[in-house]
């Protein structure tokens, strides 16, 4: 297996520390808001990195944090506000309140893509205790200093500080210098410092500890030091995150880990692309900030999203549109439908040793595109391909039942533990996702109030979106698979 490792630019052969046991951290969110498509893509592409993993026979150990305190908008160490305290101002309520009610809102979008959750989930907050200690062997080997809001790391006193990002210590502090938009704090020795401790000001009681280096609450990026090393060690297989990560989070993550342990902290390093929407950055100001939900209301199912973000290699840069979301959906249900059809051919002969034979290659050539830096869009081409050839056979009227078996076989194989769109229950039978539980709940109120024609176009998008043919009976409403 063959994955593209940030540190060194360039695809590299997988070898795990431990034969067959994976270790691999991911970055979790900021619960300040609910997440929206961009941030979920991450998560959609590590999801499918760890299934191919599996797939091969590792038993994957998986650890993601939940930041729930210390992380500033724009990622900056001064000038800047904290993202949850922020949050918690302005919808008057605290800290913990915040962080709950968000984590379960990811939780509960991670649930509807199939994301398979993480084997360990830890809090920033509840992590104080070993936070502390980290840093505590950070002061005690030279790389702390105090400033007047807390404790700082001195990144010139960590050799190769940087590496991630392919440039140097000097080069990196000369980047950030040039986009720095706001004053430093007076004794800050370098642009690249960053905070471990910071001190609370005065007026702030939620989620502060006292501590040695007075009452305050942890920097952003210790927490993810601490959380991966406590619970996979110190040298770590596999750390993933966003392009966004590299220059400051993953570079600190990696200064602070190395240097209170002296070991390497991770040998392979991913990081998925941007998201764009219609070729903008996402931002407030353009309105086209979109969540899960966002497009739940407008008709596509989650699995459609999971698709459309699977089609794009994970180190490219995504588009959103509407349009290819729409796309995506077609497909999906284009898919369905070939397994269903599959699953109905009832024609008794042989199967064409020919026909079986090109379904195992694509079959294996799909995993083996996998294997190839998780190239998920050479790998859905043998998926369709799959599909095509089945659906040629049974349009000519040539497939037999155990011909349509391999194939289908084939298909929900591939799907159930790579692609994760509900291929089995679209075969076995009609499922009443949340989304169409609400729109028939929709359709029945228009009914009530005799809108005939909004109940039809709901109809129409049930069928359109998920497949499912509505038909009204005296008992209710039943539903049956759209043909």
């Amino acid at each position: 297996m063959l994955l593209y490792n940030t540190m060194g630019r360039r695809k590299e052969e997988f070898i795990p520390i431990a034969e067959k046991m994976v270790g691999m951290y991911t970055c979790g969110p900021t619960v300040y808001n609910f997440a929206h498509i961009g941030n979920m893509v991450s998560y959609i592409y590590w999801d499918v990195l760890k299934r191919v993993l599996k797939h091969g026979g590792y038993a994957v150990k998986h650890v993601m944090n939940i930041t729930d305190v210390g992380h500033r908008f724009d990622d900056a160490e001064f000038g800047s506000e904290d993202k949850m305290r922020s949050a918690a101002e302005s919808q008057h309520k605290t800290l913990r309140e915040i962080a709950l009610f968000y984590t379960a809102q990811f939780a509960a979008d991670a649930k509807r893509l199939n994301i398979i959750p993480p084997d360990t989930v830890r809090n920033a907050s509840d992590e104080v205790g070993g936070i502390l200690d980290l840093i505590g062997k950070l002061e005690s080997r030279g790389y702390l200093y105090r400033l007047a809001d807390g404790e700082w790391f001195d990144t010139s006193r960590f050799k190769d500080y940087g590496a991630l990002t392919g440039m140097g210590f000097a080069a990196l502090n000369e980047s950030l210098m040039a986009g720095a938009r706001v004053e430093r704090p007076e004794g800050l020795r370098n642009i690249t410092d960053f905070v471990v401790w910071r001190l609370s000001k005065p007026g702030e009681t939620d989620m502060v500890w006292d501590s040695k280096y007075g009452r305050g609450f942890p920097g952003w990026h210790i927490e993810c030091s601490e959380i991966s090393m406590k619970y996979l060690g110190n040298h770590l297989d596999i750390h993933c995150g966003g392009i966004d990560h590299i220059p400051i989070h993953h570079t600190n993550e990696i200064a602070q880990s190395e240097a209170a342990t002296g070991e390497k902290f991770v040998n392979y390093w991913l990081h998925n692309g941007f998201m764009t929407v219609d070729g903008r950055k996402m931002s407030k100001s353009l309105g086209n900030v979109y969540t899960l939900q966002d497009l739940i209301d407008r008709g596509h199912s989650p699995l459609a999203y999971r698709y459309l973000v699977i089609s794009s290699h994970y180190r490219s840069e995504l588009n959103f549109t509407f349009k290819a979301l729409d796309g995506a959906s077609s497909t999906l249900n284009r898919i369905y439908a070939v397994a269903e059809n599959l699953s109905d051919v009832k024609t008794a002969g042989g199967a064409d040793p020919v026909f079986v034979e090109a379904v195992r290659a694509l079959s294996k050539r799909f995993y083996e595109n996998l294997n190839d830096d998780l190239g998920t869009p050479e790998a859905l081409k043998s998926f369709h391909e799959i599909i095509n050839i089945s659906n040629q056979r049974m349009s000519a009227r040539e497939m037999t039942k155990s011909e349509a078996r391999a194939a289908l076989d084939a298909l929900l194989e591939i799907d159930g533990s790579i692609l994760a769109l509900n291929l089995s229950e679209r075969v076995d039978g009609v499922v009443l996702t949340p989304e169409v539980a609400t729109l028939l709940k929709e359709r029945e109120r228009l009914r009530e109030m005799r809108d005939f024609e909004g109940a039809d176009k709901i109809r129409g998008a049930i069928r359109d979106r998920y497949g499912i043919e509505l038909v009204d009976t005296k008992e209710g409403v039943k539903l049956r698979k759209a043909r």
